[in-house]
């Protein structure tokens, strides 16, 4: 048994499917038996894309959602520094970056097996929010009761991070239905969710660590969540029903063996590698380095999270009107820039905050590259699947993302280049800030295949 989806209107008749962009015209149902129409069962409007009430309550949904869940989750710097400093913790340092690490990886590297299980049984797609949001608050609840780096990392890093990429999954698949002509920068709405919590939660986060502790922070957390996240799941819904089939459906993985989706992959890894570094140890290297208390060091993040909101607002709107890679090279040049120029040659906190504004502005939009390739990649392979092109992207960066905290553990033993070079780049933080440069600057590799008509 299967559906066919067929639009009506009293000059014209045709056929859709999911993300092209299906307007508002009356959408009937037909059921088919073999190569027979038996009659149709049901008719309903469509709501309008990029536009309405339904589209702009779906992508405020969609800008909550990802404040929350990504928010907390790029505010692990401030758990890292409570983490090293209080017991039972402080005792086992060389592990808590990986907790952070693991957070943000885990959500990105599942995520080709979340797309793909939610692709393959549609229905599936509905009640996937639900289902992270019943991980999620279990799993900060445990964390509230660890007394081992190991627990930590299995609630806060492991579980956490599945329950958030079913919680987060959904909002990419029904952007492509809700926004078309507009997708870029409804894209970058919804990513700024990140940037706008990142300004709140370090404060928030720092503050109730400092009073209460860091079981009590994980408490209220997890309310915040159900309270802010749980009624706004009504929201999360498809524009265009979902097929009343039961049966699974294959998907085209043949973008993966093409050569231009692998040089925007191996750029994406390798920019991934570095730019979680900066965001996981700009609190410490204030605190160790400038000598600043935990309070003011937490305006590192805050700073670099509200210049990434700028910073993805500017890229949706780039990605909708040119080339992927001219978008990347945008992130590329400025990351690179501020990292070697600005991070490197900061030696007091004003210079250091201008780095955090710089670096969210330009590093913080490179993931808001995405919807450009997955439009190049959709142009060269017609059948494939720009939820999957997203997933796997996400997975490169999610490997980057892992890879980075053991890298960052090794960059930093012995301190080297401390007391040999000037500026930040003797500070003993030296060889974190050289690698974060360096991967910003090869993550734009993709800019140089073009001329080579590689991409």
């Amino acid at each position: 048994m299967e559906y066919e989806l067929e639009h009506r209107s009293s000059h014209s008749s045709r056929t859709t499917h999911p993300g092209n962009g299906i307007d508002s015209l009356p959408l009937a149902i037909i059921h088919n038996d073999g190569n027979e129409t038996s009659g149709i069962i049901e008719q309903q409007s469509l709501h309008p894309a990029d536009t309405g009430t339904h589209a702009y309550l779906f992508l405020l949904s969609s800008f909550i959602l990802e404040a929350l869940i990504w928010g907390f989750a790029y505010t692990f710097g401030i758990f890292q520094q409570y983490y090293s400093t209080h017991p039972p913790f402080d005792s086992d340092k060389s592990n808590i970056a990986v907790i952070g690490t693991c957070s943000m990886g885990i959500i990105y590297i599942i995520s080709p097996l979340v797309f793909g299980l939610l692709l393959g049984f549609p229905k599936l797609k509905r009640y996937s929010s639900a289902l992270g949001l019943v991980l999620m608050i279990p799993a900060l609840l445990g964390s509230s009761f660890a007394n081992t780096t190991r627990q930590l990392l299995v609630s806060q890093g492991i579980v956490y991070a599945i329950g958030a990429s079913f919680a987060y999954a959904p909002l990419i698949l029904f952007m492509e239905e809700w926004f078309v002509k507009k997708r870029g920068f409804a894209f970058g709405i919804m990513w700024a969710g990140t940037g706008v919590s990142g300004v709140v939660l370090p404060l928030l986060m720092q503050w109730l660590m400092d009073t209460y502790g860091f079981r009590t922070t994980l408490r209220v957390w997890s309310a915040v969540l159900l309270v802010c996240i749980g009624p706004l799941l009504y929201f999360v819904k498809p524009r265009i029903p979902i097929a009343q089939s039961s049966s699974t459906r294959p998907f085209n993985l043949r973008f993966l063996r093409n050569g231009s989706f692998m040089i925007f992959q191996l750029g994406n890894i390798i920019q991934a590698l570095g730019f979680f570094l900066p965001t996981i140890y700009l609190p410490t290297y204030a605190t160790n380095t400038l000598g600043v208390n935990g309070v003011v060091s937490s305006l590192t993040v805050i700073l670099f999270n509200l210049a990434s909101v700028f910073g993805c607002i500017i890229m949706g709107a780039m990605v909708d009107r040119y080339h992927a890679t001219t978008c990347i090279l945008f992130s590329t040049i400025g990351s690179t820039i501020s990292v070697f120029l600005i991070w490197g040659f900061s030696i007091s906190l004003t210079p250091l905050l201008i780095f955090c504004v710089v670096y969210g502005i330009f590093a913080g939009s490179f993931s808001s590259t995405w919807p450009a390739i997955m439009r190049e990649v959709k142009n060269r392979e017609s059948s494939v699947e720009p939820a999957i092109v997203f997933a796997f992207l996400a997975a490169g960066r999610g490997i980057g993302n892992v890879a980075s905290g053991p890298l960052s553990d090794g960059l930093l033993q012995g301190y080297p280049f401390q007391g040999v070079l000037g500026g930040a780049y003797g500070s003993g933080y030296g060889s974190l800030i050289v690698f974060t440069g360096v991967s910003a600057l090869l993550g734009g590799l993709s800019v140089l295949a073009r001329p080579l008509r590689l991409v």
